[in-house]
């Protein structure tokens, strides 16, 4: 895929979505960071409807803290690995009050010290809550870059450091919500709906003429 190509696409994923952000609702970066943590091998709508009432009684460091494992995970206990999750929050907690001044860090080694964030919850952070350029890879970023040749990589970090390369610079703020929402909604992985995609001139995945084929048939 050429330069001007890249551009295109996410010119016209801001034309139809000026200001994307994550569907994750958070009033904090603390209360963020806990989102995400959550939203591994979840949704974000189960992580929402856990947070909505968690954050009733608990939305600091110290007020999780004070909850302990065990309450805590009745609050989570409808998201998946809730178990090892409610472990590593508590830890989590634990460590911004000893180290941070129970403040999330703006720094993505700091944060990847803290139990239960990888690379890919740093980037959300520090993107979403501090506004750095970063592109967290999940599954969705990872099909669509190499499924229209966007970025194609064998591996996350692959990808992720090919899409920082190529993307130009006014689009990488927002590139990361973009290409989620998209992976999301309309370039799924079973079944895209490229009837609907306001990129599909551009895409070069070889797969699409058969899908508008059979919609149109």
């Amino acid at each position: 895929m050429n330069q001007q190509k890249r551009i295109e696409i996410f010119e016209r994923l801001r034309a139809q979505n000026p200001n994307p952000t994550t569907e994750l609702i958070y009033k904090t970066p603390f209360e963020l960071l806990i989102a995400v943590v959550l939203s591994a091998q979840a949704t974000d709508i189960s992580v929402n409807k856990a947070t909505k009432e968690l954050y009733k009684i608990a939305n600091t460091p110290e007020t999780i803290l004070a909850l302990g494992v065990e309450k805590l995970k009745k609050h989570i206990k409808t998201i998946g690995l809730y178990n090892t999750k409610a472990e590593n929050i508590i830890k989590l907690c634990r460590q911004l009050i000893e180290h941070h001044d129970s403040e999330v860090p703006n720094d993505r080694e700091a944060l990847e010290t803290l139990p239960g964030v990888g690379r890919k919850t740093a980037n959300v952070i520090l993107n979403t809550a501090f506004g750095e350029p970063t592109i967290a890879v999940d599954t969705h970023i990872f099909r669509i870059s190499n499924r229209i040749k966007l970025a194609p990589g064998k591996n996350v970090l692959e990808v992720e450091k090919k899409l920082l390369k190529v993307i130009p610079d006014e689009f990488k703020k927002d590139a990361h919500h973009w290409l989620i929402l998209h992976g999301r909604y309309t370039c799924i992985a079973r079944k895209p709906k490229c009837d609907q995609c306001c990129i599909f001139d551009l895409c070069e995945w070889k797969g699409k003429d058969k899908i508008i084929n059979n919609i149109t048939e």
